[in-house]
């Protein structure tokens, strides 16, 4: 990712233009994702390219996983508490003309870094995937489905940052 740098959205950033395809997300970025920063319930971090335009997006949100809806073996290992923390990655899109070329992909990586250098307690990045093909993407970048849920997926940050060798 290296031909990009990715930061906190801000109203500087031209919205406007940012098409991925995919009418609810362009819109988000452009109507509703400043609203959801400046409200507190969503970061929104943009891939700037370097003419300075927005190439991908992601948004995080704190979350929570209960206890009972992880893998058996997965829970074995944590605390019995009744629910997890979690980051929600709740938005990811890639603008058109840089589809295909993984940035996707170094997006979620840098939401797990991300995640990881807050230094709040986190278990695992959440994925709402929003079809089969999204579903498809994640488990490809290492998701887990949860048990019961169709296309909610996890990845936990230490198994992520590990593979990334960023573990500590």
């Amino acid at each position: 990712m290296s031909d990009f740098v990715v930061e906190p959205l801000r109203r500087a950033h031209d919205r406007g233009a940012f098409d991925c395809g995919v009418a609810t997300l362009d819109r988000y970025l452009r109507e509703r994702a400043l609203q959801d920063v400046e409200r507190r319930v969503a970061g929104c971090f943009v891939a700037l390219s370097a003419d300075g335009e927005i190439a991908g997006f992601y948004t995080l949100a704190a979350a929570s996983v209960p206890i009972g809806a992880l893998p058996a073996e997965v829970a074995k290992r944590l605390p019995r508490y009744p629910a997890i923390p979690a980051m929600l990655l709740g938005r990811l899109a890639v603008a058109k003309k840089h589809q295909g070329k993984a940035l996707g992909r170094a997006l979620v990586a840098d939401a797990i870094i991300r995640t990881d250098r807050l230094g709040v307690g986190a278990f695992a990045l959440i994925v709402d995937a929003k079809d089969e093909a999204a579903a498809r993407f994640y488990r490809v970048a290492g998701f887990l489905p949860l048990p019961d849920e169709k296309r909610r997926l996890f990845l936990p940050i230490a198994t992520a940052l590990k593979a990334m060798g960023e573990g500590r």
